[in-house]
């Protein structure tokens, strides 16, 4: 490790250095970030420490007026030589405390100090996530119910299919997002810190200091906690469970591929065969350096390329977890200086990304108003078969003579025409003699055949309001029990 550290755009840089993500999301999970919550934790053990007449009120007050006086030039100096980066700090720490500096770290091991640390980190960063969806629900309870009522084609396996509106497409993104938001707060739930329990989680070296103080390590560590506002798992080895890990990347995971599903869509219907939505473009937004006609969904591509990164780091979370030997085996550090922040960080950037492509979604009735014209009475044919054999009509005679009219009709939009169905129904004569003409001219009105889509956006624009409020009021539903 090389003793100066200059970072500059001579040298490779993560693009979530400064590319993707929130400048918020960037310095939680920034190293000056990190070693603040590392002098924090050790302010707060110093404390505890000073109630059970371990270490003096000045030592703590010294400690506690140079918290924030991070040199990590200095500390990196230090790291070349020693090759630990928490002793490290610890030593610049202490250079810096002449009166509190030899009591720093205090019977204490490694992870009591960076797990505390990581604990409050991916608390901070999964609130910060979720202050995101929340804003991405009431955006799209806007959308919805300005839509709500707005008849287009539905597809399946990317075929035209039944009528649905706009809004209840957005519909279906919004209730995956609940879901999602519903996991985060699991996740959140389970976060709490590693506590102080020494280098195997037995707190001996605590046991031994505190003979005689007549407090416990238990009592000293649920005072330094409650200084940082942590809860500490009443079991742990040198770490807290790893599996904590891989249960918040995977709710993570999960709301990456609910935006991934979103961005994917309006990818699909940016195309130009369909036409009927847009990302947001700007004036002078270039979109290919060849074609100078383009509009490609760069925001949506952007969001399904970050949301696969995402989902593919929940395995290494996994392998984290299932792989710690015994008490503790330090192959997880590495991978973890990584896979944490950049999951938070992409998650937050896709979240941010999908927000934007709400708010400024364009949507193109003409386009809508032609893929209608074009499939949508294909989808109501069934009701003029319902109707003719009502009216005395053979169900299999009708239903041939039906498929034969609509063969037809594909056949002549596969060839740039017009849907002529409705034409060629109402001049059936052999039909028009079961069902006149005016009624298969309504049959076929695909806004009569939109089932009760309306008053379920309206029905899910209540309770997405009412349930972001709750969340906002702090009232809403947490912890495994949601």
């Amino acid at each position: 490790m090389s003793e100066t550290k200059a970072f500059g755009h001579e040298t490779y840089l993560s693009p979530f250095t400064w590319r993707y993500g929130s400048d918020e999301m960037r310095a939680l999970w920034s190293e000056a970030g990190k070693r603040r919550l590392w002098r924090r934790i050790w302010v707060a053990l110093a404390e505890a420490q000073a109630e059970a007449g371990l270490v003096t009120a000045a030592q703590v007050a010294d400690l506690r007026a140079h918290m924030d006086d991070i040199d990590l030039e200095r500390a990196h100096r230090i790291e070349a030589e020693i090759g630990h980066d928490l002793v490290a700090e610890l030593r610049c720490y202490a250079e810096q405390c002449p009166i509190g500096g030899g009591i720093i770290h205090l019977g204490a091991t490694s992870m009591d100090i960076e797990d505390n640390a990581d604990a409050l980190r991916l608390r901070r960063a999964l609130e910060i996530i979720e202050a995101g969806v929340q804003a991405l629900l009431l955006a799209l309870a806007e959308r919805i119910g300005a839509t709500c009522e707005m008849p287009a084609m539905a597809y399946t396996h990317l075929q035209p299919a039944e009528p649905t509106t706009v809004g209840y497409r957005l519909c279906q993104y919004a209730q995956d997002l609940l879901l999602d938001l519903e996991n985060l707060e699991r996740a959140k739930a389970l976060v709490r810190g590693k506590g102080f329990k020494g280098a195997v989680g037995t707190s001996a070296s605590y046991r031994q200091l505190l003979a005689g103080t007549g407090m416990s390590p238990a009592e000293m560590e649920a005072r330094a906690m409650a200084a940082l506002g942590l809860e500490a798992w009443p079991v742990a080895t040198q770490t807290y469970p790893r599996k904590v890990d891989w249960m918040v990347l995977t709710a993570l995971a999960g709301l990456a591929q609910s935006l991934h599903r979103l961005a994917l869509d309006v990818r699909i219907l940016q195309a130009a065969p369909y036409g009927e939505w847009s990302e947001p473009f700007g004036r002078a937004q270039v979109g290919s350096s060849a074609m100078p006609f383009k509009r490609n969904p760069v925001t949506a591509e952007k969001i399904d390329s970050l949301a696969r990164f995402v989902g593919a780091l929940v395995p290494v979370a996994w392998e984290n977890g299932a792989l710690q030997a015994l008490e503790r085996t330090l192959d997880d550090s590495a991978s973890r200086r990584a896979i944490l922040p950049e999951a938070f960080l992409a998650t937050d950037e896709i979240v941010r990304a999908a927000t934007r492509i709400v708010r400024g979604l364009s949507v193109f009735e003409p386009a809508i108003s032609r893929n209608l014209a074009a499939y949508g009475p294909f989808a109501a044919v069934e009701t003029v078969l319902m109707e003719l054999v009502k009216a005395g009509g053979d169900r299999q005679y009708w239903h041939e003579r039906l498929r034969e009219h609509s063969q037809r009709a594909w056949a002549a939009i596969q060839a740039g025409r017009p849907n002529p169905l409705i034409a060629e129904l109402a001049a059936d004569e052999e039909l028009t003699r079961l069902v006149p003409a005016a009624q298969i001219q309504e049959l076929l009105d695909v806004r009569r055949y939109l089932g009760d889509a309306v008053e379920r956006c309206q029905q899910l624009v209540r309770e997405l309001r009412k349930r972001v409020e709750a969340r906002g009021r702090g009232d809403g539903r947490q912890g495994p029990e949601a």
